[in-house]
């Protein structure tokens, strides 16, 4: 009736069809592909990047000669050199650790603390019992404390969740069994320990029965500790319904069940929860939930709970099931986190995804594992993200890779391109609209990009627009059409403006364009050489141009003083963009300076346009 999980069970997966479905997903990178025994771990763990700036992590499986347990410590640089530091099972009948199934934590003393769910100096229930370690950053490793050191397993025994370093300076952690015996093999314990390797527990789970363990049973997961100071966390089993439990205890072992989960609302937690800059606990559920393939939910510290997403609620479950990892909250304020399956066949989506989901349920499939050929990009991820300073994420897959033993991958945030970087409008009317350019905004990156608001400066306006409110999932894109309209003459500058999630917020796309009269007269002074009184000079032309996009209309020409027009090819009209010649002559009524003018009366609003004219009387 009970589903209890006590043993090391590490189940791997493997995908079955080598068709490449997708292309990789650009900025997606495979950093390291793990070897397996005899050289190399199998099956790592979740990530943590150390003070040194490298990234240190575990292996459940693998190492020197290893095939089914065991496990290692690693570190490895950003650009994929992996360095194995530690082999479990390096002491006889694995005194020093067995089948690490959590990662490090990195402690305020600089060396890494962890726990194997095996191993030990101490069987229980047919099984080693984990150990509580230590090792330095060169590899020194020392077994803190092997668990079942106490008649019963009191004490605990497999510890599958990772440690927490709390305010006061000692480590926390759960076990998966022990402690209670009213349930075969020990229903879980949650423990502290001193770096020095003193272990007080301080619950032991199943503590009450009636018919179910309702306080929980069975924690597969880490513990948090809140801003209230107290630690939350989950079990897999146990709570009103056997489908685990939501719980705070505090540093004196007072533990209070917050909410018991009825398999609709989510089912069988293995993950750590995070507390998000809300003040509100985000986590997953392995399964339940609408479809049965398991949650992300949010709960209040109060208790209440809402479901962000059931998975599998795509069609052939394409945005994931299985989720075994908890959430990571990016810089951006959503949450990004990974399923390990579902497993019926091998496609690209039964391998695992990367997802993204905000606080309100937007959710996005950033990434589906097995899209490149053999599945050598990674499959099956069973451990959740992290972010680094610079906005990349890291992670790790359980299986594929080059040899199918796991991989480390990378990932940037959301990155914008635009196309063109700038616009260049071609001389304009004044007060006349050009036609639109098109600004193209595309997702460069692999986290969803969110774009909030666009805006335009200047003489510029936005025509269309398909970018404000878009979410845009990695290679899409969204435009924007911007026209221009000049209010005055000579040089216009503008800014085009998108703000966003990505985290080089907001991108500018400089705009420039020339503001001309609607219509030009030119040249703009004309002089004759001296003419002899009462004679006709050879003709000078000009040209009037319609810069507008309308016809130009109610055209009428003179001229004043001793200048006048000889020929003309312009007649009351002038198309759009379109030019036409007037010839004038000079002819002197007397001696001296003569001046006039050429005015051309029309339907532009710079009317009339002239030309000053100059002659000279001989």
């Amino acid at each position: 009736m009970r589903r209890f999980v006590f043993a090391v069970s590490v189940l791997m997966f493997f995908c079955c069809d080598a068709a490449v479905i997708t292309a990789p997903a650009q900025g997606f990178t495979t950093l390291h592909s793990f070897a397996g025994p005899p050289t190399e771990g199998s099956s790592p763990n979740e990530l943590i990047q150390a003070s040194d700036g490298n990234f240190y992590g575990t292996t459940s499986r693998g190492g020197i000669n290893c095939v089914d347990g065991c496990g290692t410590v690693f570190e490895i640089t950003a650009n994929g050199t992996l360095t194995t530091l530690y082999n479990f099972c390096s002491l006889n009948n694995c005194a020093d650790g067995d089948a690490p199934q959590a990662g490090l934590i990195q402690a305020a003393d600089g060396n890494f603390y962890g726990t194997t769910a095996g191993g030990g100096t101490h069987t229980c229930f047919g099984y080693t019992c984990g150990t509580v370690f230590k090792i330095t950053p060169n590899g020194t490793l020392t077994t803190l404390y092997s668990f079942c050191s106490e008649q019963g397993c009191t004490d605990g025994a497999f510890p599958m969740g990772r440690l927490i370093q709390a305010d006061d300076g000692n480590f926390y952690g759960t076990t998966s069994g022990g402690g209670s015996n009213n349930c075969t093999g020990g229903c879980g314990t949650i423990f502290k320990v001193t770096p020095s390797g003193t272990l007080t527990t301080l619950y032991a789970f199943c503590s009450q029965i009636n018919g179910f363990c309702l306080d929980g049973a069975s924690p597969m997961s880490s513990l948090i500790q809140a801003s209230d100071g107290n630690f939350y966390g989950t079990t897999l089993a146990g709570g009103t319904g056997n489908f685990g439990t939501l719980y705070k205890i505090t540093s004196a072992g007072t533990l209070t069940t917050l909410h018991s989960f009825n398999f609709t609302d989510g089912a069988d937690p293995r993950a750590a929860l995070i507390q998000a800059t809300d003040g509100k606990f985000y986590g997953t559920t392995t399964a339940g939930g609408t479809y049965g393939g398991g949650t992300a939910f949010k709960v209040s510290s109060t208790g209440t709970l809402t479901t962000l997403h059931s998975f599998c609620s795509q069609m052939n479950c394409v945005d994931g099931a299985d989720p075994q990892a908890g959430l990571v909250q990016a810089h951006d304020g959503n949450f990004l986190g990974t399923t390990n399956g579902p497993f019926s066949f091998c496609r690209s989506h039964d391998c695992g995804t990367v997802f993204e989901i905000t606080s309100t349920s937007m959710f996005t499939t950033l990434y589906q594992f097995c899209a490149q050929t053999n599945c050598v990009d990674g499959a099956a991820p069973t451990a959740g993200l992290i972010q680094t300073a610079n906005g990349n994420f890291y992670g790790t897959t359980s299986t594929g890779g080059t040899a199918n033993f796991g991989t480390v991958f990378t990932f940037g945030p959301a990155t914008v391109r635009l196309q063109p970087p700038s616009l260049s409008f071609a001389p304009q009317a004044l007060d006349e609209t050009s036609l639109p350019k098109t600004v193209t905004l595309t997702n460069s990156g692999t986290a969803l990009l969110t774009i909030s608001n666009v805006s335009i400066s200047g003489d510029f306006a936005i025509s269309s627009n398909t970018c404000t409110g878009a979410a845009l999932i990695m290679g899409k894109n969204c435009k924007v059409m911007v026209t221009f309209t000049p209010t005055a003459l000579g040089m216009r500058a503008g800014t085009l403006t998108f703000t966003d999630n990505a985290g080089n917020s907001p991108q500018t796309v400089p705009l420039t364009g020339t503001g001309i009269a609607q219509a030009t007269l030119t040249p703009a002074n004309a002089t004759w050489a001296p003419q002899t009184v009462g004679t006709r000079s050879a003709p000078k032309t000009f040209t009037l141009t319609n810069n507008q996009a309308l016809v130009l209309t109610n055209i009428a020409i003179s001229t004043t003083g001793d200048f006048s027009v000889s020929a003309t090819t312009c007649t009351t009209s002038l198309a759009a963009k379109a030019r036409c010649t007037i010839s004038v002559v000079f002819a002197p009524t007397q001696m001296g300076t003569r001046r006039g003018q050429l005015v051309v009366n029309d339907s532009a609003n710079n009317s009339p346009q002239i030309s000053n004219l100059t002659g000279t009387g001989r």
